[in-house]
C-alpha cells in the first residue's frame, strides 16, 4: 500500500523507522517500556542494537504508525483484513453485515456518476443488499451525535477556562478537533503529550455509529449479540483503516473481543466493486434507505451539517454563542480565509480573545490532515482524465452542497431518541462511556532504541 494514500500528516514527522516487507520484527510489540505508550515494529537491520533479537511476531494493520514504512509499503499486510475481498465473503459468514456510508464518499461517487447523493444511497442500499448486507446506514447520523458531544465537552472547558487561573485555565483550552484520524496519529507519534490533552475526547462519527450500533441497534435488527454483527464503513480516507483497529475500540463481551468497526473500504474501493460486478450504477434500481440510523425525513430528503469535513468549527460556534452568551446566529457563518482557503477563522467578540504571553489565541481548532478536508481523503476517487484535482475538489464542494438539507444536529429526531432512551443527557457518564475515547503518545523506534540504551 502506498504511503501516499495515508494523510499528509502521516508522512510530515521524517520518522527513519524504514524496514523491508521481508525483514522479520525484532522488538516485541508486547512490550512496554515507556508506560502506557504503544510501540511500534524495528527499525532498519543496521540500526538494531547488539541485544539479542526477541521473538518474532506477526505484524499487523493496528502496529501500524504510517510513518511510511513496512506496514505502509507491504500491500499484504493492509489487504489481509481491511479490504475488499475480505467484506465479500463476510458476507457469506455467520454474522450479519451492517455497512456505513460517509457522506464524503456519498458526494465522491454522486460526482463520479452524475447522480444526487440521495440516488447514490439509495443505490448503494440496493446493491449492498443484493449481495446479502443486513443494513446500510448514514454516518451523518452519528456526525450529529458527535457534534452534540463535543459541543457540551467545548461549553465545560471554556467555561473551567473562565473560572481558572494560569496552568489551570491554559491546560482547558483550546479544544482541538478528534474526528480526523490522520491528525490524531501525527499527534500521538510526533507531538505526544504536550498536546494531547487538548484534543477533543469525542469518538469520531466512524466510531461512534458503531458504538451505538452494537451496544442499542442490534436488539432491533433481530440480533442479541454485538458479536454477531460484522460492521463495515465506508470512508474517503485510509486512515480511517488504522482508526478502526485501534486497541481502544475493542471491548469485550462474554469473553469475547468485539472490534467497533470490524473492516473500512474506501469510496475508491466501493468504485472498484461496483465495476467489477459490471453493472450500470446510473440505472440501477434504488432501494428505500434504512431509517433506523440514517439522518432523512419523511418525504425522504437527506440531512446534516454543512462542511466537507464535518462541521465542528461552526456547529460549536452556534451553540457556544447560545449556550453561554443566549446569542442566536442565523444565517451562514462568514469565515475569514488567512493564509490559504484551508486556514479560515471566525471570532464572536465575547467567544474568541485574543491570548498573549504565547498562549493561542483560538479557543476551538477543526483540523484535518488533507488540504480541503474530508472531501480531498486519499481513499477518494481520483480525477477523470482531463480534470485537474482542483476542479474535482471544488465539484465535490458544489455536489456536497446539493441534495442534503441542513440541519441543527440538536433537532435530529434520531439522536433525540438515543438520548431519551439510552444516553441521557450530553455529557453524562453513560453517554462518555459511549462516545468518548483517550489519546496516548506513541513511542517512535529511534525513541525506544534510545530509552533501550
Amino acid at each position: 500500500m502506498s504511503s501516499s494514500r495515508f494523510s499528509p500528516a502521516l508522512q510530515a514527522s521524517d520518522l527513519n523507522d524504514f524496514i523491508a516487507p521481508s525483514q522479520d520484527c525484532i522488538i516485541s510489540l508486547n512490550k512496554n517500556s515507556a508506560g502506557s505508550r504503544r510501540l511500534p515494529i524495528k527499525p532498519k537491520e543496521n540500526a538494531v542494537s547488539t541485544k539479542p533479537p526477541e521473538e518474532a511476531v506477526k505484524i499487523s494493520l493496528k502496529d501500524c504508525l504510517a510513518c511510511s514504512g513496512c506496514i505502509t509499503s507491504a500491500e499484504t499486510v493492509m489487504l489481509e483484513k481491511q479490504s475488499l475481498g475480505d467484506f465479500i465473503s463476510r458476507i457469506n459468514s455467520d454474522k450479519a453485515v451492517i455497512v456505513s456510508v460517509s457522506p464524503q464518499s456519498r458526494a465522491s461517487l454522486a460526482a463520479f456518476f452524475g447522480l444526487s447523493q440521495s440516488q447514490v444511497l439509495r443505490k448503494l442500499t440496493a446493491l449492498f443488499k443484493s449481495m446479502g448486507v443486513k443494513a446500510v446506514y448514514d454516518t451523518s447520523c452519528s456526525r450529529d451525535l458527535s457534534l452534540i458531544e463535543a459541543c457540551n465537552e467545548f461549553v465545560s472547558r471554556y467555561q473551567k477556562n473562565q473560572s481558572s487561573s494560569g496552568k489551570e485555565a491554559a491546560a482547558n483550552l483550546p479544544m482541538l478537533s478528534s474526528a480526523c484520524p490522520g491528525w490524531v496519529c501525527y499527534a500521538e507519534k510526533t507531538l505526544g503529550s504536550y498536546i494531547l490533552p487538548y484534543i477533543s475526547s469525542v469518538k469520531s462519527p466512524q466510531q461512534l455509529l458503531s458504538s451505538t450500533l452494537l451496544s442499542t441497534v442490534t436488539s432491533l435488527l433481530g440480533l442479541c449479540r454485538p458479536y454477531d454483527v460484522y460492521h463495515v464503513t465506508v470512508m474517503p480516507c485510509y486512515d480511517k483503516k488504522l482508526e478502526a483497529v485501534r486497541d481502544d475500540f475493542i471491548f469485550s463481551v462474554d469473553s469475547k473481543e468485539v472490534t467497533e468497526v470490524d473492516s473500512v473500504l474506501t469510496t475508491g474501493e466501493v468504485l472498484e466493486l461496483i465495476q467489477s460486478k459490471s453493472i450500470d450504477f446510473r440505472t440501477l434500481e434504488e432501494s428505500s434507505l434504512d431509517r433506523l440510523l440514517t439522518n432523512v425525513d419523511e418525504e425522504g430528503h437527506l440531512y446534516g451539517v454543512s462542511g466537507g469535513s464535518g462541521g465542528y468549527a461552526e456547529t460549536i460556534f452556534r451553540h457556544a454563542a447560545h449556550a453561554l452568551y443566549n446569542t442566536e446566529i442565523d444565517g451562514p457563518l462568514e469565515f475569514k480565509t488567512l493564509r490559504n482557503s484551508d486556514f479560515r477563522e471566525i471570532t464572536f467578540e465575547n467567544i474568541v480573545r485574543k491570548i498573549k504571553m504565547g498562549k493561542c489565541e483560538y479557543h476551538f481548532i477543526e483540523v484535518m490532515a488533507c488540504p480541503s478536508g474530508c472531501l480531498n481523503g486519499g481513499g477518494q476517487i481520483k480525477p477523470v482524465q482531463g480534470q485537474s484535482a482542483k476542479e474535482l475538489i471544488q465539484l465535490l464542494e458544489n455536489v456536497y452542497a446539493q441534495d442534503v438539507l441542513v440541519s441543527n444536529p440538536f433537532d435530529n429526531p434520531i439522536v433525540k431518541r438515543l438520548y431519551n432512551e439510552w444516553l441521557g443527557q450530553p455529557g453524562s457518564e453513560n453517554a462518555k462511556r459511549v462516545a468518548f475515547t483517550l489519546f496516548q503518545p506513541l513511542i517512535s523506534v529511534n525513541q525506544f532504541l534510545e530509552e533501550t540504551k
